[in-house]
């Protein structure tokens, strides 16, 4: 029996509304050398009941208590066959030529951590944000010269639209079971630290960003940041890993000090290289929290309205 080139894992946390529309975009692929693998993160919906009324040989379910995406992926990973990894949220989309993209960027360059495809952002049911990266063109297909430095206003490397090789993962340990909010960007530089990163030039995944209640929508202080100490002795020598890591610690730092958590939010702005965050970003962090929370809320519900602002661009 021959292997499937690509594992899809799919973490499923509640996702009953929207598995069926992500499930038939991966069905609906050009390139169909693959296996699926689905980790239900501990469902308390029909998610299960939905999964199962479809009958494919390449769909395989694994069930766990609620442990978090994290543990959910490395699960997947565990068990997965493919060369390469492919992984796909339960309430994002692929267009049909987002593995065929992946497999041809891996067949010419056959060295990298990690292939990324082009996405879209959805923030509301008829606005798509579209993304663009510092220093890269549009038609740009290739090895990044400098992943982090790119990585700006948009991160080059998004979950949905990525593969990486499953060897990579298994040397790495997978995902940190640890951090429950940006362990994707955690483990995406880990490897753009130490391996080069190739970018399609097509457009082929779309980020559900207007979906209610996904983990990047929850209170900063009800998840476990990265530890950010881990990447101290890179920065020193990488100053644009410096610059795209402070963009981080500044935007968990403001959500912190909007919800009043002054201890925290300095803990995290004490480390940040004021030059990398810009002046306005300077001036928000000393507004007063109340200020910040409305403001936050804000910008929000303008993101929601199809109108997007970021202090970076």
């Amino acid at each position: 029996m021959n292997m499937p080139f690509f594992s899809i894992i799919i973490p499923v946390y509640n996702k009953a509304e929207y598995i069926h529309t992500t499930l038939k975009s991966v069905f609906a692929q050009k390139y169909q050398n693959f296996e699926i693998i689905i980790v239900d993160d501990g469902s308390t919906d029909e998610s299960i009941k939905k999964i199962n009324q479809i009958t494919d040989s390449r769909i395989t379910l694994f069930k766990q208590e609620n442990k978090g995406v994290s543990t959910a992926r490395n699960l997947g990973i565990k068990q997965a066959k493919g060369k390469l990894i492919a992984f796909l949220d339960a309430d994002d989309y692929w267009l049909p030529n987002h593995l065929e993209e992946l497999f041809l960027l891996y067949s010419d360059f056959p060295n990298c951590g990690i292939y990324c495809n082009l996405y879209t952002i959805k923030t509301t049911e008829k606005y798509f944000q579209e993304i663009n990266f510092r220093g890269i063109e549009k038609n740009f297909r290739g090895i990044v010269p400098n992943y982090f430095y790119s990585s700006k206003p948009f991160r080059i490397a998004w979950t949905s639209a990525l593969a990486i090789p499953k060897n990579i993962l298994d040397l790495i340990n997978g995902f940190n079971e640890n951090s429950t909010i940006g362990e994707d960007i955690e483990l995406w530089t880990h490897i753009g630290i130490n391996y080069p990163v190739a970018l399609s030039n097509k457009k082929t995944a779309i980020y559900n960003y207007h979906i209610p209640f996904s983990l990047s929508k929850k209170r900063i202080d009800s998840v476990q940041l990265m530890n950010f100490i881990q990447f101290e002795k890179d920065e020193l020598t990488n100053k644009y890993l410096k610059e795209f890591l402070d963009v981080y610690r500044f935007f968990y730092a403001i959500q912190f000090k909007a919800i009043g958590n002054n201890k925290k939010a300095q803990e995290l702005f004490k480390n940040i290289d004021k030059r990398n965050i810009g002046l306005q970003n300077l001036l928000l962090f000393f507004l007063p929290s109340a200020l910040l929370k409305s403001l936050y809320f804000i910008k929000q519900k303008l993101k929601y309205l199809g109108i997007e602002f970021s202090t970076y661009n």
